[in-house]
């Protein structure tokens, strides 16, 4: 026989995942901008070939957003379904993420790509709560299942798990759904662990965690004058003054100015260097929005974006998370109380500033009195400490409810000429004690936007509309700690947070009466925040809880400007569900035109 009939008779070479990807997938309209056949970027091929190749167990990519990683994702789960048939686990940190991985993205690319189509059946038949997301094909299964219940991984036994966006997760009374997912590939000694998430905090990420355990790979490019190869980070993007769509690269070796219009041929002469080769079985990638070939990733468009949101330390975390792909660095040092009381402007309640527009309240509830701080707020997104109230009286006596009530109806005049007035109201109903009387002050009051609400901590929405319903009303629960950390950041960058010198000292006692400490919890680093001893913290909480109450508003600048002009105010209209991207937050109620 001769050897041309020998080499016939061969199985063909195994494609690559990378190749692979682009022979056999496609992406349909709903899915990407880009639909037809999968063309990977130059610095996703070999990500995606470390997905497959047995020689690592596990892949960890610390990632930006607009780099492509979905496709990378989907693409792992289609190469398992349709080459190396076995048990895959997806892990994912809500319900809502997992049902959008299946039926938003990998049901359409499915559906679209031929080799694919017919091999994902309907669902498994199992006592699941969501069946929907299960799937089974020829030699194996595949799980997407919510970190937020990790009881449901108790089930499960996978060779192949994939993690996604683990800085989402926390860490549950039954443990970090991370670690119980892995111990479900334990009897596989051929499992594969592919993790991928951006960054939120420094001190507590877990991708950064991962990513530090690995062979810790970077993406350089060559500059296009010396020819050094480096990896494009945001200290070498700069611009002329004033005109941030000019943005160009900075060569650190040479200093040549490198214009947008290289990137691409830059990119694509780009290569992945481990910085820690000496790391076997574990492949790790770094990369940032920098290197994305997509339009609005080019360098203008980032910086024009940098410019927006520097001066606001929670918008420009979101910058810092999810465009260049690193974790925030904003806890520092205490908060002082005489510093901040130093800071103190002479504006008021009974002194508006001229720039504040509406106003929102916090109310904490104790059983001997309520306390009430208010805060105004700039068209800016500055927010002014106005002024506090306490309120004495037991909490289950009628007219200490009545005073509360009063108090929030109060006009106060306003330097164009009219009146303001309290727009949304937060009021503490976490102690069970007092959690009924609440209830029935706020109900009949949801109109005016006063709110009971709980708080909860870790990483949660800033307000939210509780999940559970009550007989007694609309309960919202409030993420105090991630208002906490905004707040704090916002304090520290100077005239964000302005306070009147209408607030007592006590005020400012209790406004700095915790510090930010990360501990451990069943091996995993969680920051939160812990009272200093010997203080009250009740003027941090209401300042809290009017941060959340802003979140309900969406203030037509223009109209509020003209009512408070002496013009008639419009009337308020309500929208449910809505979104609101105020500071990185997210609120359902009110909408004000």
């Amino acid at each position: 026989m001769t050897a041309k009939a020998l080499m016939a008779l061969m199985p063909p070479p195994k494609l690559r995942l990378s190749e692979w990807m682009e022979a056999e997938m496609r992406l349909p309209p709903e899915v990407s901008a880009l639909p037809g056949p999968v063309r990977l970027y130059p610095f996703q091929r070999d990500i995606a070939d470390a997905m497959s190749d047995a020689k690592y167990e596990r892949v960890s990519v610390l990632k930006s957003a607009r780099v492509g990683y979905s496709t990378l994702a989907v693409g792992c789960i289609a190469n398992f379904v349709a080459n190396d048939p076995t048990l895959v686990l997806a892990v994912l940190p809500t319900d809502e993420d997992a049902r959008k991985l299946v039926v938003s993205d990998i049901e359409p690319i499915f559906a679209e790509s031929l080799t694919l189509k017919t091999l994902l059946s309907g669902d498994l038949q199992e006592n699941n709560r969501n069946t929907m997301l299960a799937r089974r094909f020829p030699g194996g299964t595949l799980k997407v299942v919510a970190a937020k219940a990790p009881r449901n991984l108790r089930a499960h036994t996978a060779r192949v798990l994939i993690l996604d966006e683990t800085d989402g997760m926390e860490v549950t009374k039954e443990g970090y759904a991370p670690d119980l997912a892995e111990k479900r590939t334990l009897t596989f000694p051929d499992r594969k662990i592919i993790t991928g998430s951006t960054p939120v905090f420094e001190e507590t990420s877990q991708i950064i965690r991962a990513y530090g355990m690995s062979d810790q790979r970077i993406y350089e490019v060559p500059c296009p004058e010396c020819g050094d190869l480096h990896e494009i980070m945001w200290k070498d993007i700069q611009w002329p003054d004033g005109r941030p769509g000019e943005a160009h690269w900075c060569c650190p070796s040479c200093g040549s100015v490198v214009e947008e219009k290289h990137k691409t041929a830059m990119v694509a002469a780009g290569r992945w260097r481990a910085t820690k080769p000496e790391v076997e079985g574990h492949a790790g990638f770094r990369l940032n929005s920098l290197i994305s070939p997509l339009a609005n990733a080019r360098w203008g468009v980032l910086a024009k974006e940098f410019l927006q949101k520097k001066d606001d330390p929670s918008s420009l975390q979101a910058f810092v998370n999810t465009i260049l792909g690193e974790g925030w660095r904003g806890s520092g040092p205490d908060i002082d109380d005489q510093e901040l009381a130093s800071r103190a402007q002479a504006f008021g309640l009974n002194d508006m500033p001229d720039c504040v527009m509406t106003i929102t309240a916090g109310v904490d509830v104790q059983h001997d009195r309520l306390e009430t701080t208010f805060v105004g707020w700039a068209e800016s997104g500055a927010s002014y400490i106005l002024g506090s109230d306490v309120i004495w009286g037991q909490w289950h006596e009628d007219v200490t409810w009545s005073q509360l009530d009063v108090l929030l109806a109060s006009k106060w005049p306003h330097p164009l000429g009219g009146e303001i007035g309290v727009d949304a109201t937060c009021v503490d109903s976490s102690d069970g004690t007092t959690m009924e009387t609440v209830y029935k002050f706020c109900v009949p009051r949801f109109r005016r936007r006063i709110m009971a609400i709980k708080g909860v901590s870790g990483s949660r929405p800033w307000i939210e509309r509780s999940k559970s319903k009550s007989a007694s009303g609309r309960l919202w629960i409030v993420g105090v700690d991630s208002i906490k950390r905004a707040l704090i950041d916002r304090v520290r960058g100077g005239d964000l947070v302005r306070f009147s010198r209408d607030l007592p000292a006590v005020w400012f006692e209790q406004f700095a009466s915790e510090r930010l400490v990360v501990r451990y919890n069943r091996g995993q680093p969680v920051a939160h925040f812990e009272r200093i001893p010997g203080r009250a913290a009740e003027t941090l909480d209401c300042t809290v809880y009017a941060f959340a109450a802003r979140q309900v508003l969406t203030v037509n600048w223009g109209q509020r400007r003209e009512a408070l002009s002496g013009a008639p105010a419009p009337a308020p209209q309500v929208e449910r569900k809505s979104q609101n991207s105020w500071l990185g937050g997210r609120r359902d109620g009110w909408l004000r035109r």
